[in-house]
């Protein structure tokens, strides 16, 4: 299987006490792979670290087998981009953008782009200010898509849209990757978007990897129980990834669902969500 983006050994220093790495991680081509943690966690230092936005301090990053520092001219026609808070300046109207973007990309395609404005409904000639947020994300978005990109890099790219708006931006995406030659990189906190679509889960916390696994595996191995303090004392601590005492009870992260199951057959474990992952793995107590 080849591979969209290649990471070996990764770090990123700050002058606060806060590093990226070392991390290791390879990303192939025609997956959906959802990047989470919490806010400060590297998720963004990784993906502009990706982008050569940030100056690494050790490693090496590969994007369709080429360095991105050495070839970045020949692999940004390659890559679309949605990151938080940044995009055109405001005065520009909404067509505006084709003219810009004929400019920088030779693959740029001006029928696909306003197919795009059309199914998004957004109004060509508005000035981006005048956008909602949600409109404004869902113009980044088809900015991005519209110069024909291999890999799409996304940092929350569906915050502010509302339920029905996200789960049309999210068969895009599945439809981006249908032909497994296309590859998607998206950091967000709404996991349950993750849920429905990512192929691969990646979980950053204090700069590490602490979690890699694909979707399936992640959601059929792990589960909770939710359960007073007798039976939290029945558990043997080896079956404890994480806990968290609340006032009332007690949230236990298990593994390995199918023996948890047969072992514990009296307990309810409930199955896990990304957001009780996330929580359990940040905040949870070792045994």
């Amino acid at each position: 299987m080849n591979n969209a983006i290649e990471i070996k050994n990764l770090v990123k220093k700050y002058e606060t006490s806060f590093k990226l790495g070392e991390l290791t991680l390879n990303i192939p081509s025609g997956y959906i792979i959802g990047l989470i943690g919490e806010n400060g966690a590297g998720k963004t230092t990784l993906i502009k670290s990706i982008l050569n936005i940030l100056h690494i301090d050790r490693g090496s990053i590969k994007i369709f087998d080429k360095d991105y520092k050495k070839e970045e001219s020949l692999i940004k026609e390659d890559i679309g981009v949605v990151l938080d808070n940044s995009f055109f300046p405001e005065i520009l109207l909404v067509k505006d953008i084709d003219s810009v973007m004929k400019s920088i990309y030779k693959q740029w395609d001006t029928e696909l782009f306003y197919n795009y404005l059309n199914d998004f409904d957004i109004d060509k000639d508005k000035q981006i200010k005048a956008l909602s947020e949600g409109m404004r994300k869902k113009l980044e978005i088809a900015t991005a898509l519209s110069h024909h990109p291999k890999l799409l890099i996304l940092d929350e790219p569906t915050s502010g849209l509302d339920p029905v708006v996200r789960q049309d931006i999210l068969n895009v995406f599945q439809k981006f990757v249908s032909d497994d030659k296309h590859t998607i990189l998206l950091s967000t906190h709404i996991t349950s978007d993750l849920e429905h679509i990512a192929d691969k889960i990646v979980f950053i916390d204090e700069g590490q990897i602490i979690l890699e696994d694909t979707r399936d595996n992640i959601m059929d191995n792990f589960g909770i129980i939710k359960c007073d303090e007798k039976t939290f004392k029945n558990i043997e601590p080896s079956d404890i990834v994480k806990f968290i005492k609340n006032k009332y009870d007690y949230e236990v992260l298990m593994k390995d669902m199918a023996k948890m199951k047969k072992k514990y057959a009296n307990y309810i474990i409930d199955k896990i969500t990304l957001e009780n992952l996330m929580i359990l793995m940040i905040k949870g107590e070792n045994i």
